[in-house]
């Protein structure tokens, strides 16, 4: 520690999200490779699942992407076939998104691999603190 700013890296939350972050990031890698989606794919997936058919705009909105980030998603979602684009009937500028009949049957799998990478995530923890770092994590996030 900094004997005079008292800064001590290893007590930094940044810097300890940032390293459970990236061991997430690998138990999500390892276990999701053969379904070959990343975590933002996966997120698309999930929220249309959730929701239904969205715009584009607000499917964005809904898994916390920016508009140029959500098209490339929903891009290459839709060349592996597993989401399709319309155009909404009432605006022909918007682009409503749904999941193709291979995206539906893939989501039953993709909650079982999400609740894995979760369980391995939060292996570490006992059952409460478990809790609590959910609800932590949701009140600053």
């Amino acid at each position: 520690m900094d004997a005079v700013t008292g800064y001590h890296l290893d007590a930094q939350v940044g810097y300890l999200l940032r390293l459970a972050s990236q061991r997430h990031a690998v138990i999500f890698q390892k276990q999701m490779e053969a379904q070959n989606l990343t975590p933002t794919q996966f997120s698309t997936l999930l929220r249309i699942a959730e929701e239904g058919e969205v715009s584009q705009n607000h499917l964005g909105r809904l898994a916390a992407m920016d508009v140029a980030t959500v098209k490339g998603v929903v891009d290459r979602l839709r060349a592996k076939n597993l989401l399709r684009s319309n155009a909404d009937p009432d605006d022909k500028r918007r682009s409503m998104i749904s999941l193709t009949e291979e995206g539906e049957a893939k989501i039953p799998a993709l909650k079982r691999i999400g609740a894995a990478i979760t369980e391995a995530t939060l292996d570490p923890l006992k059952p409460a603190e478990r809790s609590a770092l959910i609800a932590l994590l949701r009140k600053i996030s």
